[in-house]
């Protein structure tokens, strides 16, 4: 799935999309202005002396646009900060990706490991129904039981084909996410079993966790480009320098000018004061940015640990929910224990099994959220 999603997945080539455009711009930021040809001719038609081109003067010149105030320097540093910008969102996009991917497969195994859990329940639901009608045949059971006990089979076989429901939603959900051209429909290998395996609990550092690097980042470009729109104020300077041809006189003369705008009526200072607040909250979403590792790194350690401990115990309580209800079985085919008791004692073994597959389900959702601040694919390769 996560090599199907590196070829496919259309959330990775949007971030590698944003990653081309912010270097196309970066590129852009240090292109110099282009030089102004021009060619003006003048008194080439008139009244008197004029009449006619003997007296037109012709003129050839080139202007170039002189940046003053560093504009192309605060360009080029804003077009890098933009390109580190987008490879620290393009990291965060592929760990939250991949932490999607991994949950999505998680709940596609738990779902199908349901529908196994289900059937089991229908088998056990129609034993139990066999020895009910059986013991009603017998005399010992009246046909009330027997009654009950067809409900609890029906009920079962709905329970089983709303896990079916639950499977398929996980799974189109899965391929979805993996972009695959074809339905995933089965899990080639567990990730439930990593769920059991003891192992030593990260602790991440919230200030390298990819959110975190990615608000940096945007603080920077911010931070550039406030320095770009104060060198905007600096008035540019045109110089241009040409050749002039003087019919009348049959000669040639250079001319040369010098224009510098005046700084009156605009000095872009709205988007000075736009860029400082840009800046101002760049700077509230970092220290968020922050807050929110530091909360989601402490969350996810003590989920961890916690999943853990409620595995072990939900396997105390299905081992234990399994004896009870062989127990129940028997003594309800000895006539000793009522329908009602076998029917809680299935139960609660189909609820044992289900609270145990919750926590493993848990345990690896709380992993997947450590390796997510780690920047790395949970239960993989980095």
């Amino acid at each position: 799935a996560r090599e199907q999603a590196q070829a496919s997945a259309p959330r990775l080539a949007e971030a590698k999309s944003d990653i081309g455009r912010s270097e196309g711009l970066a590129r852009q930021a240090a292109a110099h202005p282009n030089p102004t040809l021009g060619v003006e001719v003048e008194n080439f038609s008139g009244s008197g002396p004029f009449r006619g081109t003997s007296l037109a003067e012709t003129t050839a010149q080139l202007e170039q646009t002189v940046e003053l105030g560093g504009k192309r320097s605060a360009r080029m540093a804003s077009g890098r900060a933009d390109v580190d910008a987008a490879r620290a969102r393009s990291t965060r996009a592929r760990a939250d990706f991949a932490f999607d991917l991994a949950d999505a497969y998680a709940q596609a195994e738990a779902a199908e490991r349901r529908v196994e859990l289900a059937g089991e329940a229908v088998a056990l639901s129609e034993e139990d129904a066999r020895v009910a009608n059986a013991l009603v045949k017998a005399g010992k059971e009246a046909d009330l039981r027997a009654v009950q006990a067809r409900a609890a089979v029906q009920a079962a076989r709905a329970a089983l084909d709303e896990a079916r429901a639950a499977s398929a939603a996980a799974f189109g959900k899965l391929t979805a996410l993996a972009g695959s051209p074809r339905p995933l429909t089965a899990i080639a290998s567990s990730l439930l079993d990593h769920a059991d395996r003891s192992e030593t609990i990260p602790q991440p550092d919230p200030r390298a966790a990819p959110s975190y690097l990615a608000a940096q980042a945007a603080r920077e470009a911010a931070a550039r480009r406030v320095r770009v729109e104060r060198t905007r104020g600096v008035p540019d300077v045109a110089v241009s320098l040409g050749v002039r041809r003087l019919n009348g006189d049959d000669s040639t003369a250079m001319v040369g000018g010098v224009s510098v705008p005046l700084p009156v009526f605009d000095r872009n200072r709205g988007n000075i004061s736009a860029a400082q607040a840009e800046l101002a909250g760049a700077e509230a979403r970092l220290n968020a940015a922050r807050l929110d590792a530091e909360a989601d790194t402490r969350s996810a350690t003590a989920r961890a640990l916690a999943a853990h401990s409620r595995i072990a115990a939900a396997r105390v309580s299905e081992q234990a929910a399994d004896e009870a209800y062989r127990l129940t079985r028997v003594g309800y085919q000895g006539g000793k224990l009522s329908l009602a008791e076998l029917n809680a004692a299935r139960r609660a073994l189909t609820e044992a099994r289900a609270q145990t597959l919750d926590a493993r389900l848990e345990r690896l959702s709380a992993e997947a959220v450590l390796a997510r601040l780690q920047g790395v694919a949970p239960f993989g390769d980095q």
